[in-house]
C-alpha cells in the first residue's frame, strides 16, 4: 500500500519506530498537494509553517519524549476553522487575506496532540452550499471523478483525504456538510453531537446547528480524532461538560451482534433515492441481517419535513450571523462609497456571493416583523417534534440505519442554476443536526457507475462509541467481502 494511503494508526506506528521522520512524511506529502491539488482544488491555502511544526516532533522524537497521539501526523482544515498562521477566508471574498488573530479551540488540541497542520481546505462560501461550487475561488473536483462535485460544504476536506493528501481533516456540519462530502468522497465523516466539540474558533453559519467533526479513510482513525478534539471548552457556553470516553478502546471489545437493535425507517427510503442508492442500502440490511442484528421498522414522522425546517432555521441564524461582516472591523471594504450606508451595502453587495446573499434574504425575511411566527416560530415547534422522534425511537433501538444521501455524485454545474434540487441533497442529513444526535457517514461500495456510496448511521445524544463499534463492524465486515 502507498504510504498516503495508510491510515493515522499504520502512519503513527511508522514514526514511532522512526523507519519515517515527521519531516520527510511532510516534505513528501507537500510534494504530493504540489503534483496533484491543481486538478482537485482541495486546499486554498498550503501551511508555510507545516516544516517547522515537523521539525518540532522530530526534535520530540529524538530527544526521546513520550509521543502524542498525533505525533508528526499532516491533518488539513476547513477554511471556516480559525487558525493564528494561515488565513482564514471561509472561501468568501469578504474574508480574502483575513489572518484570525487566535486559534479555534480544535486547532489548540490538534497542536496539543502533534500534529502538523497542512493546509486549509475548500468550502462552499460561509459553509452555503451542497457541492463546493459557491466557493469565490473556484469548486473543489471529486477525486473519484473529476467532472463530478466532491459534495459539500466541507467538500475540500472530504477529497484532502480521498486525494490522499491529507491522513486526516476536520470539517464542519450543519446540515450534513461533513456527511454529504464524505459519502461522495468514499471517506468516513462523523457529524458528534452538539456540544460534544468547542465551537469555538469556528465561523458560525447556524449556531444550534453547526458542529465540528473529523473526516478519515476508516473509523478507528475518526474515533481517534473525536477523542483529540471532543470535550468541555470555557469558551463556548454550548459545549458540553460529559467526560470524554475513549473511543479508541470500545472498538476493541464489541457487543455482539445479537445484543445490537438497528432502527430502519420508511421515510428516508421514499421517492427521489436513486437506485444505486437504494440498492446498497438494502444489501447493507441483508448483510448485517445475515450477521445476527435485528433490524426493526421504526416510525419517524416528521422527517419529511425536516429539510423545510432547516432551511427556515438555518437562513435565519446564518442572516444574524453573517451581520457581523459589514466592511467595519475586518474583512473586505469597498473603496467606492461616499457615506456609511453606502459603505455596508457595497462591501457587503462585493464581497459575498450569490448563494450567501440568498440565504441572508431568506433568513431576514422569516425573522421579520408579521412573518417570525407563521415560519420561524412554526421551525422551532417542528424541531422539537423531530427530536422527540428520535428520542421515541430510541427508546426501541440502539441505532438508526439510513442513507447518507439519496444520490451519487453529480456533475458540476449541475444543479447551480437550480437552488431547490442544491438544498435535497441534505434531505437525509438535516434532521440529526436538527435533533443534535451524533451521525457518521460510513462508505461501503462503489456504485454501478464507480462512484462511491454511503450509509449514515446515527445514535443517541452523547454515545458516539457506539456508533464507532457498528460502523467499526460494518467496514470490516465489508472489506472482508
Amino acid at each position: 500500500m502507498d504510504l498516503f494511503e495508510l491510515s493515522i494508526r499504520n502512519v503513527s506506528r511508522l514514526i514511532a519506530e522512526k523507519s519515517i521522520s515527521p519531516v520527510e512524511l511532510t516534505i513528501q506529502l507537500l510534494d504530493r498537494i504540489s503534483n496533484i491539488d491543481a486538478e482537485i482544488h482541495a486546499y486554498l491555502h498550503v501551511n508555510e509553517h507545516a516544516l517547522e511544526y515537523a521539525k518540532e516532533s522530530e526534535k520530540r522524537i529524538m530527544s526521546g519524549d513520550p509521543l502524542r497521539p498525533l505525533e508528526g501526523i499532516p491533518i488539513a482544515i476547513k477554511d471556516n476553522i480559525c487558525t493564528i498562521d494561515q488565513p482564514t477566508t471561509c472561501a468568501s471574498k469578504i474574508l480574502e487575506g483575513y489572518q484570525s488573530p487566535y486559534d479555534a479551540t480544535v486547532v489548540s488540541k490538534l497542536r496539543k496532540a502533534g500534529a502538523v497542520l497542512i493546509g486549509k481546505t475548500n468550502m462552499d462560501e460561509f459553509a452555503f452550499g451542497s457541492s463546493t461550487e459557491n466557493s469565490a475561488f473556484g469548486p473543489t473536483h471529486n477525486p473519484h471523478d473529476k467532472s463530478r462535485v466532491p459534495g459539500g460544504s466541507s467538500g475540500g476536506s472530504a477529497a484532502s483525504v480521498a486525494a490522499c493528501t491529507a491522513f486526516g481533516a476536520l470539517g464542519s456540519d450543519t446540515g450534513g456538510s461533513i456527511r454529504q462530502p464524505a459519502a461522495f468522497c468514499g471517506v468516513v465523516g462523523l457529524k458528534p453531537t452538539y456540544g460534544r466539540v468547542s465551537r469555538y474558533g469556528l465561523v458560525a453559519f447556524g449556531s444550534s446547528l453547526d458542529q465540528i467533526g473529523p473526516l478519515c479513510r476508516n473509523v478507528e482513525d475518526a474515533a481517534m480524532l473525536l477523542g483529540v478534539i471532543a470535550g468541555y471548552d470555557e469558551h463556548d457556553a454550548t459545549s458540553s461538560m460529559l467526560p470524554v470516553p475513549d473511543y479508541v478502546k470500545f472498538l476493541k471489545n464489541p457487543s455482539a451482534p445479537e445484543d445490537i437493535k438497528i432502527g430502519v425507517a420508511d421515510e428516508y427510503l421514499g421517492e427521489g433515492i436513486e437506485s444505486q442508492v437504494r440498492k446498497t442500502f438494502e444489501s447493507v440490511i441483508a448483510a448485517i441481517e445475515q450477521q445476527g442484528f435485528t433490524v426493526r421498522k421504526i416510525p419517524l414522522p416528521h422527517t419529511k419535513y425536516g429539510i423545510a425546517t432547516y432551511y427556515i432555521l438555518a437562513t435565519a441564524e446564518a442572516s444574524t450571523n453573517l451581520a457581523r461582516f459589514d466592511g467595519v472591523k475586518f474583512g473586505r471594504r469597498s473603496t467606492k462609497y461616499s457615506n456609511v450606508l453606502e459603505m455596508y451595502l457595497k462591501s457587503r453587495g462585493e464581497g459575498f456571493g450569490p448563494e450567501v446573499k440568498r440565504r441572508i434574504i431568506l433568513g431576514t425575511f422569516v425573522l421579520s416583523s408579521g412573518y417570525y411566527e407563521a415560519y420561524y416560530l412554526k421551525a422551532q415547534k417542528v424541531r422539537a417534534k423531530i427530536r422527540k422522534d428520535f428520542e421515541d425511537a430510541f427508546q426501541k433501538v440502539d441505532l438508526i440505519l439510513a442513507p447518507t444521501t439519496p444520490e451519487i455524485p453529480f456533475l458540476l454545474g449541475e444543479k447551480m442554476q437550480d437552488p431547490l434540487r442544491m438544498y435535497l441533497s441534505d434531505i437525509f442529513t438535516v434532521n440529526a443536526n436538527l435533533a443534535g444526535i451524533p451521525s457518521i457517514n460510513l462508505p461501503i461500495c462503489d456504485s454501478f457507475d464507480k462512484l462511491p456510496v454511503g450509509i449514515q448511521i446515527m445514535g443517541p445524544w452523547f454515545q458516539e462509541e457506539k456508533i464507532f463499534v457498528f460502523a467499526h463492524y460494518l467496514e470490516n465486515l465489508f472489506t472482508k467481502e
